[in-house]
């Protein structure tokens, strides 16, 4: 059979990734996929002398790879959202198959390129865009597709775990950690997406979508950043038997799926609270196989490469394929999606941590629990640090609340004269693959 021609759009990080693993590995691929696969045309901006481009064709605009008509599958590497927007529906238009890594694209704008792409018969693989090289996507698509899944939980972003990680081993504080995971490479310059919950966003509504069976809806996913924690809220939550984790959540519950992002406590003992520094991690409960954890790098050159090169490689296997009968884009048939609704933060419940800072005399603390119990709010532990000044820190960890009636009684408690400033909380959630 003909090789399969692969047009590169974005060669940076990981489209050098890319190029550098299909060539290195490629009889092992050619095994694999049972045709040989050949990169024929990459877009590129700038001179790259230490890439090994021999052989292939090159160009400085992205949509000559989408008009190109001996290109059979574009791989695009560009990022954002505009530009690979038209690059991506150009090539589905032109009858490409589409490798992307680019989960801001796909989870804002996946529903119409999924519509495309069943129009004209074209698949659109995006393993790469949640958690690098670990294969979450196919588990769950392809490996887990008997179960129902109950719920998915993961830290999916290595920039913010990188910070929470070097916050609990070395008592270090937020933004001091942030500039050294700019200096590595780890943040960008504007690092909002990764601290602030973007970037995990983006994947959580990914994965939502795969585990439930719903439209892909960013915009409903809840999202809170890492940026507000302390070094004394890392510390107050190891005494109390749990470790700080930005962590993506989605739960089918009797109301809807819950979608949602933010630092969560976690017990000590779970084995999500061991993955440390700029790994990723994702938890996935099924009710026929349990919970099962899926581990590894999920950034980098060649681990994002991975993913990118086994799209291309199941791209081709399947390019002989039915168009009707090749696993689906959202793992559900498109005409059989689901209708649940993804329920308001308000209605989620969740055991809290809640810090604060208290004059230090008498009836202050009685006044905050009579608050929280009048909220119907049960206390788990609680903890009074004494300080010797005049104000002096106050942690409560609570059962299970309803987030309406939480943030209710938080907004009574900053009221209280003799509380300062605002209340710190975080979510509280107990996972365990036991």
């Amino acid at each position: 059979m003909k090789p399969v021609k692969v047009g590169l759009c974005g060669l940076g990080t990981v489209g050098a990734g890319t190029l550098n693993v299909l060539k290195r590995n490629a009889e092992e691929i050619s095994r694999r996929a049972g045709r040989q696969i050949v990169i024929d045309l990459v877009s590129i901006r700038r001179s790259r002398p230490e890439l090994d481009l021999a052989g292939i064709r090159t160009t400085t605009d992205i949509m000559d790879v989408a008009n190109d008509p001996d290109i059979d599958i574009l791989v695009e590497l560009i990022g954002g959202y505009d530009n690979a927007y038209e690059l991506v529906m150009t090539a589905i238009r032109n009858g490409k198959h589409v490798v992307t890594a680019n989960k801001a694209l796909i989870a804002v704008h996946g529903n119409e390129i999924f519509a495309a792409a069943r129009e004209n018969k074209v698949m659109v693989a995006f393993e790469a865009s949640v958690a690098g090289g670990i294969p979450i996507i196919k588990a769950i698509r392809e490996g887990l597709s008997a179960n129902t899944i109950q719920w998915v939980a993961g830290i999916i972003n290595g920039t913010g775990n990188f910070i929470l990680t070097e916050m609990r081993e070395k008592g270090r504080d937020f933004a001091d950690v942030l500039k050294e995971a700019q200096a590595l490479g780890y943040a960008e310059a504007d690092p909002t997406f990764d601290v602030e919950g973007i970037d995990a966003a983006h994947k959580l509504t990914i994965l939502g979508s795969l585990a439930f069976g719903i439209p892909l809806q960013f915009e409903r996913t809840f999202t809170e950043g890492i940026s507000r924690i302390a070094p004394e809220d890392v510390t107050y939550a190891e005494a109390l038997g749990y470790t700080i984790k930005h962590l993506g959540i989605a739960r089918r519950t009797v109301n809807g799926v819950e979608l949602r992002v933010h630092p969560t406590l976690i017990p000590t003992k779970c084995l999500l609270a061991a993955v440390n520094g700029v790994k990723n991690a994702v938890m996935v409960q099924g009710d026929a196989v349990g919970p099962t954890l899926y581990y590894g790098a999920g950034a980098g050159a060649e681990p994002t490469a991975s993913a990118v090169v086994a799209d291309i490689i199941d791209v081709t296997r399947t390019l002989t394929a039915d168009p009707n009968n090749r696993v689906p884009h959202l793992a559900f048939q498109p005409d059989h999606l689901s209708d649940l609704p993804v329920v308001q933060v308000d209605e989620i419940e969740t055991a809290y941590y809640l810090r604060m800072q208290v004059k230090e005399k008498p009836g202050v603390l009685a006044q905050i629990t009579r608050i929280l119990s009048d909220a119907g709010i049960s206390i788990e532990a609680l903890l009074q640090k004494e300080h010797g000044t005049a104000n002096a820190p106050v942690i409560i960890l609570t059962k299970q609340v309803r987030e309406g009636n939480m943030n209710q009684a938080i907004a009574a408690i900053e009221q209280l004269d003799d509380v300062q400033g605002q209340v710190t909380r975080m979510r509280v959630e107990h996972l365990d693959l036991a």
